[in-house]
């Protein structure tokens, strides 16, 4: 079974709704997707997404339309995401983990004339905007409920051309949607332009893919193994035991790891043979550390190839291969790699002139996925590159928190903080750890004759943000630390913070 056509001249890069539809017809009644044991077989995901597709044609009736989905690490979802796809509309990614006000007020602000999710994200979640029509899905095996806006003046914003818009922290600035062109998904999935050959039979082996599908990374891992005609494992999210259980039943070639993942594998009792089919790690989305990733070669013999991406940049622009480990592991330790075919990068001063080599500055890429016209995008990360073309990042130049491959912005948490009625001021930094690199930590001033426990205030966090983003620990005083202009002296909040006996929390959603 396979999608009618849907493609259009709005769709700048036709090749890959061609590439999922002819994967599609390769064996329909072979399984295609694994979750929590049961397999969903290609004819099922094509059903679904077909129907999704009609769905957003009829109430999204223009090219580049905005199309809510609230993802999760579901099969149904994944049948949506393509659906959306093929449509040629815009899937405008929405986290329902983000705690139910704060994703309430994305929803209203986006002001989507279609919203897709599933019965208690829609619900709970978006409370059914009126003006939006309402999808509700719940397994490849149903029909999805649509409920019709009886309202139909909701202003659309049309994006043609554009496949994705995903909410993200970034590296070049604060948090913000982030366009991927149809374009820039066909070159992070495909490659470059050129033998566009599909696949004639499915891929002998099953992936696992453990991101989620509200980050880049797991929208970017699902459509590689879509495209590439390869079955694979899909987990709700990371945890251990489900992804140990995976690599033995599987016993895939190439794993997927974020830092905070891989160290929980590392500091566990595996061993090699439960990694025995495993040639390569690779790792993203946050710094690792040379001494992690050796020591994961050194328990298991496998060697882990780290990169550099962002959402923005639409894939990675810097990374390791196996022959560039095997020849300058050794001497070039710590470093996220080499550029990838067609990006290009650059370190510069404040001031934007390029530095010399090997001296620590701004990072500055071209991504190849954003095409030979693209210009030079600054980002937030200081690096240097050295003679051999091998990039080190060396923190950060902005205030950022990254913990396990997730951004945090520490004033969308002390805006939180701030919310609470018995909190006059909040100042929040981040703590290194050694398990998820960075975690954020908070201090509050009370209001006058008001008194908040740490425990409250985190249970008070928990429904407006993402899990995440709750502090690990908070500290209840009597006056936050100020420069002379009344602004948090944030190297101040740290350096008393680490003097503080402060509340350490252990709420159930920690990670």
């Amino acid at each position: 079974m396979t999608t009618r056509s849907v493609l259009t001249e709005a769709v700048t890069d036709h090749r890959l709704a061609h590439r999922i539809e002819a994967v599609f017809g390769l064996a329909p009644d072979d399984g295609a997707l694994e979750y929590e044991g049961v397999w969903t077989t290609w004819a099922e995901i094509a059903r679904y997404a077909d129907r999704i597709n009609t769905i957003c044609r009829q109430y999204g009736p223009d090219h580049g339309t905005g199309i809510g989905v609230l993802l999760r690490n579901r099969p149904v979802h994944v049948a949506v995401l393509l659906g959306v796809l093929l449509s040629g509309r815009c899937l405008v990614v929405v986290n329902p983990s983000r705690g139910d006000e704060r994703t309430r007020d994305d929803v209203a602000a986006l002001h989507l004339p279609v919203v897709i999710g599933e019965s208690d994200d829609l619900d709970t979640l978006v409370g059914r905007p009126p003006g939006t029509t309402t999808v509700t899905v719940a397994d490849v095996a149903d029909e999805p409920e649509v409920v019709a806006a009886t309202d139909r003046s909701m202003p659309s914003d049309n994006r043609p051309g554009t496949a994705v818009l995903m909410l993200t922290s970034g590296t070049t600035g604060p948090p913000k949607r982030v366009e991927l062109t149809y374009d820039m998904l066909a070159h992070s999935v495909l490659g470059p332009a050129g033998d566009d050959t599909p696949p004639d039979r499915l891929s002998s082996g099953v992936a696992i893919v453990n991101a989620p599908l509200v980050h880049v990374g797991g929208v970017y891992r699902t459509l590689q193994c879509i495209v590439a005609a390869r079955p694979f494992a899909l987990l709700p999210r990371f945890e251990l035991a489900a992804w140990v259980d995976a690599i033995r039943r599987h016993r895939p070639l190439a794993a997927s790891l974020v830092p905070t993942a891989l160290r929980m594998v590392l500091h566990s009792d595996l061993t090699r043979d439960d990694l025995s089919s495993l040639r390569v790690v690779t790792s993203g989305t946050a710094p690792l550390s040379a001494e992690d990733a050796d020591a994961f070669t050194d328990k298991f013999g496998i060697p882990v190839l780290t990169s550099y991406a962002a959402t923005e940049f639409g894939g990675g622009v810097a990374g390791w291969n196996l022959a560039d480990h095997r020849k300058y592991w050794s001497s070039k330790r710590g470093s996220v790699g080499r550029a990838e075919p067609g990006s290009l990068l650059r370190v510069v001063d404040e001031s934007g002139h390029e530095v010399d080599t090997d001296t620590v500055g701004l990072l500055e890429v071209k991504p190849a996925q954003r095409g030979p016209m693209a210009g030079w995008m600054r980002t937030t990360d200081l690096a240097r590159i050295d003679a051999d073309g091998f990039v080190w990042i060396h923190g950060r130049s902005d205030q950022a928190i990254i913990r396990g491959g997730f951004k945090i912005m520490p004033d969308d948490i002390r805006v939180a903080l701030e919310t609470h009625p018995a909190v006059e001021n909040a100042a929040v930094v981040g703590r290194p750890d050694d398990r998820l690199g960075e975690t954020p930590v908070g201090m509050v001033e009370c209001r006058a004759d008001a008194r908040v426990t740490p425990a409250e205030l985190a249970d008070y966090l928990s429904t407006r943000l993402a899990r995440y983003e709750i502090p690990t620990e908070i500290a209840v005083v009597d006056s936050i630390p100020r420069t002379p202009s009344g602004k948090a002296d944030l190297g101040a909040v740290r350096s008393r913070l680490n003097k503080l006996p402060t509340f350490r929390l252990r709420p159930p959603w920690r990670h």
